[in-house]
């Protein structure tokens, strides 16, 4: 009996708010850092457009990531599990083999398909983990909107179905299971979309932010975004992800400046011996203020009913 979509729709929708919550903080040793530049947050938008425009015109292309798909995604999720993880553990690793197997041998019931999809989820922990750590998290952010709103635009066009369908009915050979994109019940989810919340996931554990309140507001945003499948069969599922990440720097500014506001009135308040037993000049005080520091896929991403 097929799962229907509400319980469908939640369960992914918890495995994607899972990945923003999961990924550690990435380590930074010299090699890596001799490594890092901007250019690696094009990956997250390159990801998108690259691989729906290479089906477009190349189908054949389909066939070769399901197989990158299913040789690398366990091999990640292993590493998500061994090093990459909140309580990740080196023999913890192992647990991706049976994983595996039950992804392979019961690919068409929904405990193959979760464990499927569970497998896809860690292995985008691993690679935003990777990616936080060669990039800094200010062009991660910028390159998680542009994914986005690369997805909302392909959506939209109408281009994004296509390829799409084409990559989703793609499989490595007879009987192997199709990792390259992600089914759980009556719900299909693209794998971009996990890999951005990894990517989100892993900035903020650079940052030593919380993950968890991110990861919550995502899980709550995308279940109100998928009240527009009332109306519509197919949705950018980055959408939410990136919502979440402008909301959760919005909160960040605001705080920031909530506490830097006492810290200039005691300032104004204070008398010239209060502040060292000396009377001082206008100009003097004002350059004795504290300056505040500025701061300045892959496959197809996309949700579906099916």
């Amino acid at each position: 009996m097929a799962l229907g979509f509400i319980p469908s729709d939640a369960a992914v929708l918890v495995v994607q708010a899972a990945a923003v919550a999961a990924p550690r903080r990435p380590p930074r040793p010299a090699w890596m850092q001799r490594l890092s530049g901007p250019a690696w947050a094009a990956i997250p938008i390159a990801s998108i457009i690259g691989v729906i425009f290479a089906i477009r015109y190349v189908s054949a292309s389909a066939t070769g990531l399901t197989w990158l798909a299913l040789i690398a995604v366990p091999i990640l999720a292993a590493a998500a599990l061994g090093w990459a993880a909140h309580g990740a553990r080196p023999w913890l690793a192992v647990l991706a083999v049976p994983l595996f197997v039950l992804a392979w041998v019961s690919r068409t019931t929904l405990a193959g398909e979760a464990a499927a999809t569970l497998l896809a989820a860690l292995s985008c922990v691993t690679l935003g983990w990777l990616l936080a750590a060669v990039a800094s998290p200010g062009w991660l952010k910028l390159g998680i909107i542009a994914m986005a709103a690369a997805d909302t635009w392909l959506v939209l066009s109408d281009l994004l179905q296509a390829p799409n369908d084409v990559l989703v009915a793609a499989s490595p050979g007879p009987g192997l299971p199709q990792l390259q994109s992600e089914s759980f019940g009556s719900v299909s989810l693209g794998y971009g979309d996990l890999f951005v919340a990894g990517v989100l996931g892993a900035v903020l554990a650079r940052q030593a932010r919380r993950q968890w309140p991110v990861a919550l507001l995502t899980l709550g945003l995308a279940g109100l975004f998928d009240l527009l499948f009332l109306v519509l069969s197919e949705l950018p599922a980055t959408v939410p992800v990136a919502a979440a990440l402008i909301i959760s720097e919005a909160w960040a500014w605001r705080s920031r400046r909530r506490r830097a506001r006492p810290t200039r009135r005691a300032q104004w308040g204070s008398s010239p011996v209060e502040a060292g037993g000396r009377d001082s000049s206008a100009s003097e005080v004002i350059d004795s203020w504290p300056r505040e520091a500025s701061s300045s896929t892959s496959v197809a991403s996309s949700a579906e009913r099916e």
